[in-house]
C-alpha cells in the first residue's frame, strides 16, 4: 500500500504523463486515480505509466493505468493457462501452474471426462477469465504451484525448470526437492501408481487385494462412463430431431399463412 506520500508523487506523475499525451487532468482527479492505484507497487505503477506514454494515442483513463498493470502480472494468457490445464489433467507429468487454473480445471474437468474437449476447453476458458479478473480486482499477487505427477523421473526435472524460470522460488524449489528425496516410493507404491503408467510392479499380498479392487472399481466405472456417453450421444440426437420437427413445422405454418 502505498504511503500518502507516494500517493501525493504519483498523482504528480499522473498529470506529467497525462500532459505527454495532450491532455491535461485537474490534481484532484490525478488524486483520486493515484488513491485507486495504492494498493500495487511504485515500480509496477511506474511501469505501466511509461507503456502508456508510449503506447497511448488517446486519453489516459485509470482503465488505461490498471489494463497495463494486470497485464504486467504474469498471469498466462488464456490458451497458455488452457495448455497447462491439459498437461495437468491426467496427472502424469508434474505441472507448475496457478491456483485460478486449478480451480478452472475443476470446472472443465467433468465435461473433459465425458468426452467433450471443444466443450471442456469452453468452460475453462470461461472459468478462467472470471478467476483472473477477480483475483487482479481484489489485487492477488501471482502464485505458482507444483502439481507432482506420477512420473518420477520428471518431478526433478519440472522443479528445477520451474526455478531456473523464476515461477518459484529457491527455497521453495528446495523444499520440493527435498520432500521428494525423504519420501522415497516403495514397491507398493510401484504396484499403485503401475494403474495409470502401466509399469509392472510386484506389490505386497494385502496390496494386490487392494489392487483387484481398484482395478475392479476402475473397470466398472469405465463401463459407466461409456453408458453415460451413449445415453448423452442419444439425447443430443433426440433433441436435434426435436429441433428439426419444430423448424419443420414452422415452415409450414408460414407457408400456410403465405397462401391464406
Amino acid at each position: 500500500m502505498l504511503s500518502f506520500d507516494d500517493q501525493a508523487e504519483l498523482a504528480m506523475a499522473i498529470c506529467a504523463t497525462a500532459e505527454t499525451l495532450g491532455q491535461t487532468i485537474s490534481p484532484s482527479a490525478a488524486q483520486m486515480m493515484a488513491e485507486d492505484l495504492a494498493e500495487h507497487t511504485i515500480e509496477v505503477i511506474a511501469s505501466a505509466l511509461r507503456s502508456c506514454r508510449r503506447e497511448l494515442t488517446g486519453r489516459l483513463t485509470l482503465g488505461a493505468i490498471l489494463q497495463r498493470i494486470q497485464a504486467a502480472d504474469g498471469r498466462p494468457g488464456k490458451d497458455e493457462a488452457w495448455s497447462i490445464a491439459m498437461a495437468a489433467s491426467d496427472e502424469f507429468d508434474t505441472v507448475v501452474l496457478t491456483p485460478e487454473i486449478r480451480q478452472a480445471m475443476s470446472a472443465s474437468g467433468p465435461i473433459l471426462d465425458a468426452g467433450d474437449k471443444v466443450g471442456a476447453r469452453m468452460a475453462f476458458l470461461s472459468a478462467y477469465e472470471r478467476l483472473v479478473s477477480s483475483a487482479r480486482a481484489e489485487g492477488t499477487p501471482l502464485k505458482w504451484e507444483v502439481s507432482l505427477g506420477y512420473d518420477q523421473a520428471r518431478r526433478v526435472q519440472a522443479i528445477e525448470s520451474a526455478v531456473r524460470s523464476q515461477l518459484i522460488s529457491q527455497d521453495a524449489g528446495t523444499k520440493y526437492l527435498a520432500d521428494l528425496r525423504i519420501a522415497p516410493v516403495t514397491e507398493d507404491g510401484r504396484a499403485v501408481a503401475g494403474l495409470l503408467t502401466g509399469t509392472v510392479s510386484r506389490p505386497s499380498a494385502d496390496v494386490r487385494a487392494k489392487l483387484k479392487v481398484i482395478k475392479d472399481n476402475m473397470a466398472e466405472m469405465n463401463a459407466a462412463s461409456e453408458e453415460r456417453r451413449l445415453e448423452m450421444k442419444i439425447q443430443a440426437a433426440n433433441e436435434l430431431a426435436e429441433r428439426r420437427a419444430l423448424l419443420n413445422r414452422q415452415a409450414e405454418e408460414l407457408a400456410a399463412k403465405r397462401v391464406s
